[in-house]
């Protein structure tokens, strides 16, 4: 038979067992006005005039499902997750052909399941994205009954607007893919700016890394603590920390010259002689906390802690950090950190796998996921 021939075959096993079950039902015999003999049934009813019996289920029903499924971005963050939550990571083949294009495949049924995608869109950054919605393309067309995409870390989340002529508004375009391949809902952590969920044209439920953060620093219990926003833009998240772990709060004033490149001008708040912890969701290539560092210092800090969500952690990044005058950088694993950061003993990764996976389980039981944060 020819591999491509997709025509389905009953078994004569099933016809037979057809044919056996119709011949094994007794025979009803016809009487007047085209009722038929019989026993009655309850109170009285005749066989004709009972209700039809109803037709049980097999199974589970497959809207009550859930399954978790990854990418190659991070996939022991989504080991992570399913053992959290108790479900199996879901099986799949991830290929490429020689010139770099994704395969994928999904090695299990997902009709009518509840699926959750867990893909980070770190380095490299268009590959994982590609592969992402590829995913998503297949899982739409294998029936699943909802998608829902979970980025820890939110891709080209940095173009939220036009801050200068010509330019692209990447965020809005990412947010656009996604739900044209076929997203749901989606699952984001940390967003580089909140508005960013305005973007989308389904729920978004927004995490924020703090509650896992907050609790490390608390545990510490470092002494005249105050929180250093590096710029304008996070004062709002570093007012909440502060907030939570009731201490002060101070700013450093920023002015970036050009991509990547930052320039910091000066400190507002009072810093001698006290323990500096910066707060930021994304450390790239750390030109911008080394800076923030070196600016506290000459302001009299004593110590100088960081803290951040995503460690993008590109370029020369994990050589300023190891070279700076940090005690300590705090990220999280929404990304996996590169080799060579793995042997800086400044950097301690956290993991927020407890988080993501509450998240997916209220998503999934229909639950509140603001109560996370309660």
């Amino acid at each position: 038979m020819n591999n491509n021939d997709t025509t389905a075959v009953l078994s004569p096993i099933s016809e037979q067992a057809e044919e056996t079950e119709t011949s094994s039902q007794p025979a009803i015999a016809p009487t007047e006005g085209g009722r038929t003999k019989g026993s009655q049934g309850p109170q009285g009813l005749r066989g004709s005039d009972l209700p039809a019996p109803e037709k049980k289920r097999s199974g589970r029903s497959e809207n009550k499902r859930m399954k978790i499924f990854c990418g190659s971005s991070n996939r022991p963050l989504a080991e992570e997750i399913c053992k959290f939550v108790g479900v199996p990571l879901g099986e799949t083949r991830l290929q490429r052909f020689s010139d770099g294009e994704v395969q994928f495949q999904l090695l299990e049924n997902v009709r009518g399941a509840d699926v959750f995608l867990v893909q980070p869109t770190c380095y490299p950054v268009d590959q994982h994205l590609v592969e992402l919605l590829i995913m998503m393309d297949a899982l739409k067309r294998a029936s699943a009954g909802r998608i829902t995409v979970v980025m820890p870390y939110y891709g080209y989340a940095r173009q939220d607007r036009k801050d200068r002529p010509r330019v692209a508004i990447t965020s809005k375009l990412v947010a656009d893919l996604l739900t044209t391949a076929g997203a749901n809902r989606a699952l984001l952590v940390d967003l580089h700016a909140a508005q960013i969920q305005g973007f989308f044209n389904i729920p978004v439920d927004h995490l924020f890394a703090s509650p896992v953060l907050v609790s490390y620093f608390r545990e510490l219990n470092l002494p005249n603590l105050t929180v250093v926003s590096p710029d304008a833009g996070g004062v709002e998240r570093a007012r909440f920390f502060a907030k939570k772990l009731e201490v002060p709060l101070a700013i450093v004033d920023k002015r970036r010259t050009d991509i990547n490149v930052t320039e910091v001008m000066n400190v507002i708040g009072d810093v001698q002689g006290r323990t500096c912890l910066i707060l930021d969701d994304i450390i790239d290539t750390a030109g911008t906390l080394v800076k923030t560092v070196d600016a506290l210092l000459a302001e009299g800090a004593e110590k100088i802690y960081a803290c951040a969500t995503h460690p993008v952690l590109s370029g020369p990044a994990v050589e300023r950090i190891a070279a700076s005058r940090l005690e300590q950088l705090v990220v999280t694993n929404t990304i996996p950190l590169r080799e060579d950061a793995l042997q800086v003993e400044k950097i301690k990764v956290l993991s927020i796998a407890g988080l993501l996976g509450r998240a997916i389980e209220s998503i999934h039981m229909e639950t509140s996921v603001s109560t996370l944060f309660s």
